[in-house]
């Protein structure tokens, strides 16, 4: 007799994490060794709350697959939701254990990031610790922040690249067509990581002469020194894009974003709510420069935009889905499914499996040498990692003129 399957989504949506759900179940449809696939609603809440989809039993299921791979955020819902230590109190996974048991689910899928892979090396530790038979707890991975450990770049990182890309492309349109200077700033997601706010540099020298200054979060910020780059380069009368990161901070850890006496806001799991940064800018811009100038935050846009998305992102995604079913069956408790890159002329990667006590809680930063001294813009190593990522153009099915996404809740 074979078990069951549980998959869930957690965390911020992105463009892929429904690419991952769809491998998912493409590959739990091909095993023998799983009979029912259940989704739960809202992420491990719902598993909590036995709040389950029978996916297994949705009409035409194979069909929507395609659909779904293209459908941004999360088909399933999602949840931040932090559970408790077991070391300090097990109750929640006793009952995620009994849960499991009581619907015969031998396997459990959990998509998300940094916070989703605390979960599961929580709850694989725990199954461990106890025991407990035929459970395998595995994770998939998804951040368009880009910043998990144990893989070379994250699902939904390579449409979110893409997206701003385009977006900066498109904004330089807006700066060509005066004559007079004007500064116009973007910012981009990445609480404690730039690699979103890197994408843009794919975009400068592409299509115009337009110069770029780009801050990571990685570099320290420091006002004045900004506002004397954006002078030096302004200096023949050029007009600029900023791009930078929402979490760049000063030398003393201070965010720039609460330069603006803005109240700081938590997240459930404790991380500041970082968003503010480019207003700041502006207004520094306004006052100390005197030129035209427009602060633009991407915000929740450059997570969900299904009308422009990485071809390699989606199709990686997926992948990645059907690993995490295959290392289920495995029975690899414990792992991530993963991928890396091949150290070869041409682009290719390889799919494996990666331990999550190797995964959880760590943040991968963008590397030193791929910042500039100046801490101004990015390297051309920074572009070069970029540039596979972003390749190939998909997007989600219109129908009468607009997105058609899949719902599974």
């Amino acid at each position: 007799m074979g078990k069951n399957l549980l998959v869930a989504q957690s965390g911020g949506p992105t463009a892929a994490i429904n690419a991952t759900l769809a491998g998912i179940l493409e590959q739990a449809l091909r095993e023998e060794a799983i009979e029912t696939i259940y989704g739960a609603r809202y992420g491990i809440q719902g598993a909590l709350a036995s709040n389950f989809v029978e996916l297994s039993a949705r009409k035409n299921l194979k069909e929507e697959l395609d659909d779904l791979a293209k459908t941004p955020a999360a088909a399933l819902g999602s949840c931040r939701y932090k559970m408790k230590d077991p070391n300090v109190d097990p109750s929640e996974f006793e009952a995620l254990v009994r849960i499991c048991q009581s619907h015969n689910i031998g396997y459990f899928i959990y998509i998300g990031g940094n916070d989703s892979m605390d979960t599961v090396w929580k709850f694989s530790e725990y199954i461990k610790e106890n025991h407990i038979p035929d459970l395998v707890v595995v994770g998939a991975p998804k951040t368009i922040d880009n910043d998990l450990f144990g893989i070379d770049h994250c699902p939904g990182f390579g449409s979110a690249a893409k997206y701003i890309a385009t977006s900066i492309a498109e904004l330089e349109r807006e700066l060509v067509v005066y004559d007079t200077p004007y500064v116009i700033v973007v910012e981009m997601m990445g609480r404690n990581a730039g690699w979103l706010t890197a994408a843009a540099s794919l975009v400068e020298g592409v299509n115009s002469s337009t110069p770029y200054l780009i801050y990571l979060e990685e570099h320290p910020f420091d006002l004045d020194v900004f506002l004397n780059d954006l002078r030096k380069t302004m200096a023949h009368g050029s007009s600029v894009i900023v791009a930078i990161s929402e979490g760049i901070r000063d030398a003393s850890g201070k965010m720039i974003c609460d330069y603006g006496n803005r109240d700081q806001q938590k997240d459930a799991f404790g991380h500041t709510i970082a968003t503010g940064a480019g207003k700041v800018l502006e207004e520094a811009i306004r006052s100390k420069i005197g030129c035209k100038v427009r602060s633009i935050e991407l915000n929740l846009l450059q997570r969900c935009a299904g009308h422009i998305l990485s071809a390699t992102d989606i199709q990686e995604s997926r992948t990645l889905g059907q690993n995490a079913v295959r290392m289920a069956v495995k029975g690899q408790n414990g792992y991530m499914s993963s991928l890396r890159r091949l150290a070869t002329p041409e682009y290719q990667i390889e799919y494996m499996a990666s331990p999550i006590s190797a995964i959880a809680n760590r943040e991968k930063k963008v590397p030193a040498e791929w910042i500039t001294a100046e801490g101004n813009n990015v390297t051309e190593a920074m572009r070069e990692y970029l540039r596979p990522l972003v390749q190939g153009e998909d997007h989600c099915r219109f129908v009468n003129g607009i997105p058609h996404y899949i719902v599974l809740l």
